[in-house]
């Protein structure tokens, strides 16, 4: 992962334009069903989001283009699912994760609304909800009502925490592109023990 994320800095370095096209298909591919419970969208946001204080990417453009990819993967996977309804839940490729589709779905039942904010800030469980939330009839209004304030705060809690890391880290060493895939594997092991403590709530534990 750390020569990836170096790979990923020097090219996003060299390619700003590029780099916002990075940050929007992270974001996006994130809110896929399945496929986004594996992207390191994350992580890869939090990578870049470091080259704004060296001018490489602007701050807005960098939130702009998250968000961006969010609510457009999160509307397509709703919008998915509000026209299949619940055979989408048991389609291919959801029908290879029973489980994680069965707390998906009680997650949603039991909390509403706020089971639409909450799992924006936890994947991979953010790959399901969306899908599960248009399968079970949720109203487009409501759910957009609910999904965009999430994103307009998921996105600066993924950006500026890259940003500081990176300030702090130029200024006592120098070179922070050494130090960042440090910051971003520490970011995903928070956000993998948060996962983790949502499936334990949920009453499963995770499967392999």
């Amino acid at each position: 992962m750390n020569a990836f994320l170096d790979a990923l800095i020097a090219f996003a370095s060299a390619h700003r334009e590029l780099a916002y096209l990075t940050l929007f298909l992270a974001a996006l591919l994130e809110a896929v069903p399945v496929l986004g419970s594996v992207v390191p969208g994350s992580t890869i946001i939090l990578a870049l989001s470091a080259l704004i204080p060296g001018g490489q990417l602007d701050l807005i453009g960098v939130l702009a283009a998250a968000a961006a990819g969010a609510a457009i993967g999160d509307g397509a996977a709703y919008g998915l699912g509000h026209r299949q309804q619940r055979q989408i839940l048991s389609a291919w490729p959801m029908a290879r994760y029973p489980e994680v589709v069965a707390q998906a779905e009680a997650f949603f039942l039991k909390y509403g609304g706020w089971a639409v904010f909450f799992a924006r800030f936890v994947p991979p469980i953010r790959a399901f909800v969306p899908v599960t939330a248009g399968a079970l009839q949720m109203p487009p209004a409501r759910f957009f009502a609910i999904n965009i304030p999430a994103i307009l705060l998921w996105a600066p809690a993924h950006v500026l925490p890259g940003v500081i890391a990176a300030t702090a880290l130029e200024q006592s060493h120098g070179r922070m592109h050494h130090w960042l895939p440090v910051v971003a594997g520490a970011v995903g092991v928070l956000v993998f023990a948060g996962w983790l403590i949502w499936r334990r709530r949920q009453g499963g534990a995770p499967s392999t």
